[in-house]
C-alpha cells in the first residue's frame, strides 16, 4: 500500500480515495497528491451500489440441478450494468468470471477496470475482496461517521455555498438539486460553487477553472445555465476527461449560451489560477475535503439531495423568510453523476461522496 500523505490541496492532482458517509452533503478535505494504487479507483461509485443491493435481490433467480438458487454469469454482467446505467454512472463491462465462491464482474470506469463481486444467489454486490491477512492487507475505504450539525447563523441575505469536485458524481448530483433552489431564491440569497481540487485527474483541474472563468467573467448566473447543460450531459461523462472528445461538447455549449471561448480560455491560463487557489483555502479553513459539501453562512449544513430539502435549509437562514419559501419544490433526489436532473432508484438518494 503506497503511503498516504497529510492533506491539501493540490494545484495537479492525480486520483486519490474515494469514500462514502452516512450524511447527505458534509464531506471531508482534498487530500494531497498521491499515487495511483488500483484498490482507490471509483470506490465511491462502487460504494453506492453496494449500499442498496446489499440489503435486496435485484437479479432473477434460476434454479440449479441441486436445487439451490443461483444466476448465470451473463445474468449478474448484465443486472450490474442495467443498473449503473439507470443511475446515470458510466460503466462498461469488461468480462465475467466464475470465481467458485462469486462471481466477478469487471467494470470499466475512468479508464481502468475495477472488480467488483456478486454472491452466486444475487443476493448481494461487494465493491472489492478485501485479503484478511498477509501484505496486501487493504485499509478500509468507507466511514459511517457523521459530523456533528453546525448551528446557522440566521442573515438577511444568506451565502449559500457548494463545494465540489467538478466531475465528482455525487457533487454533479447535488448540483441538480440546487438548481430550482438557485431559481428560487437567487434574487434573496448568495449562491456560491466552490472548487476544492481536483481529485479525479487533470481533466477536473482544467474543468475547475473553465468553471471559474465562466463565473469571473459572466456572473453566477451564466455559470448555473452552463451547469445546467454540463451536468445532464451523458456525452461529456462518457469522454472520462478526454480533449479531443470533451472539447467539441463543451464548444456546443459556449455557443449555447453566448459564452466567448476565447476569453474563458485566457482567463484560464492568466486569471484563474489564483481564484482555484482561493477557493482551496477557503476550502481548508472550513476544513472541507470533500464533495458535496453544503455550507450556509460558514456552517457545514447536512441536507437530503433534493431541491425541497436544501430550500428549506436556505429558508431557514433568513431573518425573515421571503415569500419565495412557501413554495414547495421536488422531494426527489437527485441523480447521480451526468445525466437526468431527476432520479430513479433508491441509490440516487444515497449520501455518498467523494473525497
Amino acid at each position: 500500500m503506497e503511503e498516504r500523505k497529510e492533506p491539501h490541496i493540490e494545484h495537479h492532482p492525480e486520483h486519490h480515495v474515494e469514500h462514502h458517509i452516512e450524511h447527505n452533503a458534509s464531506i471531508e478535505h482534498h487530500p494531497k497528491k498521491s499515487k495511483s494504487t488500483p484498490w482507490v479507483v471509483s470506490t465511491v461509485i462502487l460504494a453506492i451500489i453496494a449500499i442498496v443491493l446489499a440489503y435486496m435481490v435485484f437479479f432473477p433467480m434460476t434454479k440449479t440441478n441441486n436445487g439451490t438458487t443461483t444466476v448465470t454469469s451473463k445474468e449478474a454482467g448484465d443486472k450490474v450494468i442495467q443498473f449503473t446505467t439507470a443511475q446515470g454512472i458510466q460503466a462498461t463491462l469488461v468480462n465475467v468470471n466464475d470465481t467458485g465462491s462469486f462471481y466477478q464482474v469487471t467494470l470499466s470506469m475512468q479508464g481502468r477496470d475495477v472488480p467488483v463481486y456478486v454472491t452466486k444467489d444475487g443476493a448481494n454486490l461487494i465493491p472489492s475482496m478485501i485479503p484478511l491477512s498477509g501484505d496486501s492487507l487493504v485499509p478500509p475505504t468507507t466511514t459511517t461517521a457523521t459530523p456533528t450539525p453546525q448551528t446557522v447563523t440566521k442573515s438577511a441575505k444568506p451565502v449559500v455555498e457548494a463545494f465540489v469536485f467538478a466531475y465528482c458524481p455525487y457533487g454533479l448530483q447535488f448540483e441538480k438539486a440546487l438548481f430550482p433552489v438557485y431559481d428560487l431564491l437567487k434574487a434573496k440569497a448568495d449562491f456560491k460553487i466552490v472548487y476544492i481540487g481536483a481529485m479525479h485527474g487533470e481533466f477536473e483541474h482544467v474543468e475547475s477553472l473553465r468553471q471559474i472563468c465562466i463565473q469571473k467573467n459572466y456572473g453566477v448566473d451564466k455559470l448555473f445555465s452552463y451547469l445546467k447543460a454540463f451536468d445532464v450531459s451523458t456525452d461529456i461523462g462518457a469522454c472520462s476527461g478526454t480533449d479531443t472528445c470533451v472539447n467539441p461538447l463543451i464548444d456546443k455549449i459556449y455557443t449555447s449560451l453566448k459564452i466567448d471561448k476565447t476569453k474563458i480560455t485566457t482567463c484560464m491560463t492568466n486569471d484563474a489560477p489564483a481564484l482555484y487557489d482561493a477557493d482551496g483555502a477557503r476550502s481548508q479553513s472550513l476544513g472541507i475535503s470533500g464533495s458535496p459539501t453544503f455550507v450556509i453562512n460558514d456552517a457545514q449544513v447536512n441536507v437530503n439531495r433534493s431541491p425541497d430539502a436544501i430550500k428549506t435549509a436556505v429558508c431557514n437562514a433568513f431573518t425573515t423568510s421571503p415569500t419565495e419559501c412557501t413554495k414547495a419544490l421536488s422531494t426527489a433526489a437527485a441523480s447521480v453523476s451526468f445525466g437526468p436532473t431527476t432520479a430513479t432508484g433508491t441509490a440516487a438518494s444515497s449520501a455518498a461522496s467523494c473525497g
